[in-house]
């Protein structure tokens, strides 16, 4: 237990650093989700289907080179994934829901449009969603103090909430300076701790009190305790167990009929659920970890409900639908408030690439949606493997040339030639944040890398290894993820730090003495 506990504390981290067997398997075809007339034949749905099944595509593809195009099945191989369900949206509707692979390592049970996955830190924007309809009934403000309406525990006061408080918008936004990125979860054996025991971290709980521990508004700061607050304050404001609440005011309102916040999953719906998998791709003790931190992790979903969820959300703002919060609410929701983070949401992009994301890693599972802000397209990827983040993205390309979205596309690089002899310099482990390292190793003429958490536990040992690519004597990219890397010296000429570049955000990550 403790190797698998040092494990998901690792992965639980890395989630927050990168804020699915063969074909036809298990398959369930979902054609247009709604009444409207089909704009595509079933025989030609099919072959743009078996596009996507067949077109993964790595970011970085050299200048010069076309890119290759890759199978599922192969890729799923790859990864040790053994199940991925995925749901596309086009034309302002679901086009299509199906299944890959398995719902456990060595099953006979098919994925389908109908498995349930662990959806992880997706479930914040849900719990967003719920917190924005009640500010519109008048039973919440979004700026104000999260103590005025904390009945049953209040946020500590300190030095650091002198002058700043921590406001519903600074909590949902991560910007209120409160702690706990993320939660490790419990394994079905087990006790859970109770919401008051996780909010300040008293056993059984295996987490940090939550606490402010910088001044509210001063910037961002991922933070899933945020979250544990906010699942605090619904529940006294409403008097009703979060679970429920969240039933009535979104999953029942939106139809996701395959959803819940049930921590453990009921026995009624665990019969198509999937199981979760560690890097090694052996299946978790208990199929993964339960999680009573139900607001920032603990939804159990389907992409067919996700992309529900999305698409309300497109048509919210367009004006066309109002299930469960208006129009102006809506478009406060999709809107940055920080950075690039809206109100459970990341917003990205301008003009037809303006689109709202959001990513889900629990230990096990690995999950995203997208949804295009004017085009009326996105998608929905749920996998049941630690390795399944960068599948997600790599199916998320394929989407995304079939479908001609401007975004998701393989970035050109460029290799150049530098003397191997410099490797040695960068070759050593950097901590990115305590217990988890970047580890840089030279190999012959190559410089590898690997992400991974302190110490490594043997169930870690499927972690995979990267090529660093030069694109000049200090940066480097890697061609199976979307990241660049760039080593950074001192005045007397020493590397005493990596800058980890991941889409829009920077990672700086000193050396280990």
């Amino acid at each position: 237990m403790r190797s698998n506990r040092a494990l998901q504390k690792g992965v639980v981290l890395f989630a927050i650093v990168v804020g699915l067997m063969s074909r036809g398997q298990g398959q369930a075809l979902l054609v247009q989700d709604n009444d409207k007339p089909r704009d595509i034949s079933k025989a030609d749905l099919a072959k743009r289907i078996e596009r996507v099944e067949n077109g993964l595509l790595l970011p970085a593809v050299l200048k010069g080179e076309t890119p290759v195009r890759m199978r599922l099945a192969d890729r799923m191989k790859v990864y040790k994934t053994p199940g991925v369900s995925i749901a596309v949206i086009n034309n302002g509707r679901l086009e299509w829901a199906r299944g890959f692979g398995m719902l456990e390592i060595g099953g006979t049970q098919p994925v389908n449009a109908e498995t349930l996955f662990q959806a992880a830190s997706i479930s914040k924007s849900i719990t967003a969603f719920a917190t924005l309809a009640l500010i519109e009934k008048k039973k919440l403000a979004l700026d104000e103090d999260v103590n005025k309406y904390l009945r049953s525990w209040k946020v500590p006061e300190n030095e650091f909430t002198a002058t700043q408080k921590p406001t519903l918008r600074r909590v949902i936004t991560h910007n209120a300076g409160l702690t706990v990125s993320g939660f490790l979860g419990y394994s079905v054996n087990e006790p859970l701790p109770t919401l008051l025991q996780i909010l300040d971290g008293q056993k059984p709980a295996n987490s940090a009190p939550v606490r402010v521990a910088s001044v509210p508004g001063a910037g961002f700061k991922y933070s899933g305790g945020g979250y544990i607050v906010l699942q605090q304050l619904l529940a006294d404001v409403t008097k009703q167990p979060f679970e429920q609440l969240m039933q009535q005011t979104v999953l029942k309102k939106l139809g996701m009929t395959r959803s819940t916040f049930q921590q453990p999953l009921p026995q009624q719906l665990s019969s198509n659920s999937a199981a979760g998998h560690l890097p090694d791709g052996k299946e978790m003790e208990g199929r993964g970890f339960v999680l009573p931190e139900l607001a920032p992790a603990g939804l159990w979903t389907t992409p067919t409900d996700l992309a529900r969820f999305v698409i309300e959300l497109q048509q919210a703002r367009a004006g066309k639908s109002h299930k469960v919060i208006s129009t102006t609410m809506t478009k406060e929701m999709l809107t940055p408030q920080i950075e690039n983070v809206g109100l459970g949401v990341m917003v990205d992009g301008k003009g037809p690439s303006e689109r709202f994301t959001f990513s889900g890693s629990n230990v096990g599972f690995k999950s995203r949606f997208v949804g295009y802000m004017n085009s009326g397209q996105g998608a929905v990827v749920m996998t049941n493997a630690e390795n399944g983040a960068e599948l997600v993205i790599e199916i998320l390309r394929s989407i995304a040339a079939e479908y001609g979205w401007p975004d998701y596309r393989p970035r050109e690089r460029v290799i150049v030639k530098i003397d191997p002899k410099i490797y040695d310099d960068y070759a050593g482990e950097y901590e990115i944040m305590p217990g988890f390292i970047l580890k840089v190793v030279r190999e012959g003429d190559k410089l590898m890398s690997r992400a991974m958490p302190v110490p490594l536990p043997p169930s870690a040992a499927g972690l995979p290894w990267s090529e660093m690519f030069p694109e000049s004597e200090t940066e480097f990219f890697v061609k199976d993820a979307d990241a660049s890397f760039k080593f950074i010296r001192d005045d007397k000429g020493q590397v005493v730090q990596v800058n980890i570049q991941r889409t829009t955000r920077m990672f700086p990550a000193k050396r280990i003495k």
